[in-house]
């Protein structure tokens, strides 16, 4: 929503000229790194030139669990251009990685607690044995493959049903996302005196990540000093990992990641060969390129889980929920992995009067799970709208006027705690006018055109909002112009341009002044690119940067002689329209730099280190306890899909879709759609075709490439519609929700339910595949 800033007063000639402002917050602006990277000039972490740089390979553990008896280096160390080949028993120590710490966020990146090279035990298929280390790509493949290791294999575990019985409740962390168990009333007896009732079951499989540009490292040590390009989506966080790791202070590292070809959560956390790239470049004194192939990243960094979920509603004959009862079993690994929130959003979506949520997790002997879009609501809003869907079916009430009946107006777990936004009811409402919903005739296989049955089905999104820490430095020259400077990620999602249209916007500058550099640890701290935080994360500092630069600049400014801000106090100047401002007029930014005989004034939001940075993380961790108790925050929306299905073969295709999100304010109307969609295009791939095919007597994946793992192509996404109803919400900086995740959730959903509504089957086991929508 623009908001239209009153005219300033006429000012004197030393001021600058008062224009009306041309609202920035909210353009749909090209990206700034769209020419590099659709002209092949962008290069990323495999792809930054390195004087004498040599290559590594991966050995790969062929067995689940078990231990090294013997290992054989000997022909691959005969191997024509090998410099070393590192195994358990020659590679360096490193430190052990310490265990998971709300005092310490950058515990959370750990991907696994295995020492790589540093043990004889093997965790899980894939776990690196051994790496060759050589002066050309292809020899260091080649002399991986001669290496070979015989092993003592252990009894293991895999399949997730088989051990659903053994797992455990999970406890919640105390900030973020509501991870844990909780219960209001009692839901159980209420779904027994339902008068209308649905109590059903659902699986989800395990899925992987294919980001567009897999896993790479080069690494480059200076003595103790470590420089690391890296395709990371959490630069500060993974530099304080490798740091403890290989023991030097965290200044001494250095991670740089100016492109990241996508992360979805895979690169948030550091992986076997972010490690021993930098061990192998240690040891032979020279860089190292260590590049995955896909396979290698389905070996060696995690994916989402399975799960298996049960989802219970109870509701009075006009459609009042009564009872709601969640239940997920999920997977970690026995050497890492952390829960997933799985039944987070039932504790928000719907007003029920008595709600059990019970989350449970259970270790496998399974490369450890790790984020993956909206990890949790992605697969939790599978279920939990595929239930409303059919509960609407059983009351014979159209779906969307039974979400609209349940909309809460306060948390439902506790009745006390207030909605920052809560858009879905908008999002529903806009959304079936824009789908043209009125002409939805509801029985099912009612819709035909030729041989495909055609169904509609609509589902609601929710992704929780909070920030991250983040510091952020301005810097203002005497001609006018900006420096932003933060450490964050550009992952493809335009950060750069919108941090630059958020400046353009605080400052009151025209945005082509702005410059914004970004990807380096050696910048000012910044947010992990990750729970859709990154943009209000850097609002947050970009604000407290911009306060301090007005007190900074009106010091200098109040003491000129024929300045109008002179005697002012600085409660009653402003930053706006490239200047200064007071209530008799303003200087321009660079005016004052130049009368007060300085070329530039630089500002920062905070400390990066020492008993500042602390102090800073405190504030933000108390910050976010007391929002948790007073506010949910989410960004929401609504999905509306179209599918055809073949009524003789069962393929399913979905032929348009509808979405309508609630995301705050929105800061680039183009990058914002992009986002969205992004969300939806992956949540199809997960809704028809992705599925990890776990081999259950070896825990090995089956399909490690995209030629057996399926992604949705161009021939896959129909026309996707977004729109956003773009309302600030009062409680994030500059009205900032986050949309990177919310277009994911309800995804599944929404297609799972026009599926019911073309052919009167409801599929609650994710992919629908054909042999699942044949009867």
């Amino acid at each position: 929503m623009t908001r239209t800033l009153p005219a300033a007063p006429p000012s004197p000639p030393s001021t600058v000229p008062v224009t009306p402002p041309t609202p920035v917050l909210g353009a749909a602006l090209d990206r700034r790194d769209g020419p590099v990277k659709t002209s092949g000039q962008a290069r990323y972490a495999a792809e930054v030139p390195v004087p004498n740089v040599t290559y590594a390979a991966l050995v790969h553990a062929d067995i689940a669990r078990g231990r090294i008896r013997a290992i054989d280096p000997a022909a691959a160390e005969a191997t024509a251009g090998v410099l070393a080949v590192l195994t358990h028993l020659n590679a360096p120590r490193l430190k052990p990685t310490p265990p998971v710490s709300m005092l310490n966020l950058a515990t959370m990146v750990a991907g696994t607690r295995v020492n790589y090279l540093n043990t004889d035990e093997v965790h899980f298929d894939g776990q690196p044995v051994a790496m060759v280390v050589a002066t050309g790509l292809e020899a260091a493949q080649h002399a991986a493959g001669l290496v070979t290791v015989d092993y003592e294999q252990l009894p293991s575990v895999f399949d997730l049903a088989a051990a659903a019985g053994e797992a455990a409740p999970v406890r919640g962390m105390p900030v973020g996302p509501a991870s844990g168990g909780a219960s209001t009333g009692d839901a159980a007896a209420a779904l027994a005196a339902a008068a209308f009732s649905v109590d059903l079951s659902f699986t989800t499989p395990a899925h992987q990540h294919n980001a567009l540009e897999p896993h790479s490292s080069t690494a480059v040590w200076d003595g103790d000093r470590l420089t690391l390009h890296e395709s990371s989506q959490a630069l500060d966080w993974q530099r304080k990992h490798l740091a403890a790791k290989f023991d030097v202070p965290v200044a001494d590292v250095r991670l740089i990641s100016t492109y990241t070809g996508g992360g979805f959560g895979g690169k948030g956390s550091v992986w076997a060969g972010t490690v021993l790239a930098a061990l192998a470049a240690r040891v032979v004194r020279r860089p190292v390129r260590l590049m995955l192939s896909r396979e290698g990243v389905y070996r060696t960094v995690g994916g989402r889980t399975p799960s298996i979920q049960r989802l219970a509603l109870g509701a009075t004959a006009d459609g009042q929920l009564t009872a709601l009862i969640h239940t997920s079993v999920t997977r970690t690994g026995r050497v890492g992995g952390l829960p997933e929130q799985v039944t987070s959003c039932s504790r928000d979506l719907y007003a029920a009067e008595n709600i059990t949520v019970d989350p449970r997790t259970v270790p496998l002997d399974l490369l450890p799970n790790t984020f993956m879009r909206a990890p949790g609501e992605s697969i939790g809003t599978f279920a939990l709208e595929s239930s409303i869907d059919q509960l609407a079916v059983e009351l014979d009430l159209d779906p969307i006027e039974l979400r609209l009946r349940n909309q809460p107006t306060r948390a439902p777990m506790d009745g006390r705690r207030r909605f920052s936004r809560h858009g879905v009811g908008d999002a529903l409402r806009r959304g079936a006018e824009l789908f043209g919903w009125s002409e939805r005739d509801h029985r099912p296989g009612s819709m035909r055109i030729g041989n495909d049955l055609v169904g509609w089905g609509v589902a609601a999104a929710i992704h929780p909002a909070f920030e991250m820490p983040a510091t952020v430095a301005l810097r203002v020259d005497d001609g006018g112009g900006v420096l932003v400077r933060c450490g964050f990620q550009e992952m493809g999602m335009g950060t750069a341009t919108a941090v630059a249209q958020l400046t353009a916007h605080t400052l009151g500058v025209p945005v082509d002044r702005v410059r914004v550099e970004y990807g380096d640890t050696a910048l000012p701290v910044g947010p992990m690119a990750g729970g859709s935080t990154q943009t209000s994360s850097i609002t947050a500092g970009l604000l407290r940067a911009a306060e301090r630069l007005r007190v900074a600049l009106h010091r200098l400014e109040r003491r000129s002689p024929d300045s109008p801000l002179r005697g002012t106090r600085s409660s009653s100047v402003r930053l706006r329209e490239g200047g200064l401002y007071g209530p008799a007029g303003g200087t321009g930014l660079g005016a004052i730099l130049r009368r007060a005989g300085r070329a530039e004034l630089t500002v920062r939001s905070g400390p990066d280190t020492g008993a500042g940075a602390l102090a800073g993380q405190a504030r933000f961790l108390a910050k976010l306890v007391r929002d948790g108790r007073r506010w949910v925050k989410a960004a929401s929306g609504a999905q509306f899909c179209e599918v055809r299905v073949d009524a003789d073969t069962g393929e399913t295709r979905v032929t348009r879709w509808v979405g309508v999100f609630d995301i705050g304010r929105v800061v680039n109307a183009k990058l914002a759609a992009g986002q969205l969609r992004g969300g939806i295009v992956m949540g199809l791939g997960m809704a028809l075709s992705e599925a990890t095919l776990v081999d259950p007597r070896s825990g090995r994946i089956m399909n490690p490439s995209l030629a057996e793992y399926h992604v949705p192509v161009h021939a896959d996404v129909p026309p996707i519609a977004v729109e956003c109803l773009d309302e600030p919400d009062p409680t994030m900086p500059l009205g900032v929700l986050g949309a990177g995740e919310v277009g994911i959730t309800g995804v599944a959903a929404a297609v799972a339910n026009a599926v019911h509504h073309a052919t009167g089957r409801r599929i609650r086991d994710l992919p629908i595949t054909l042999d699942r929508v044949l009867p």
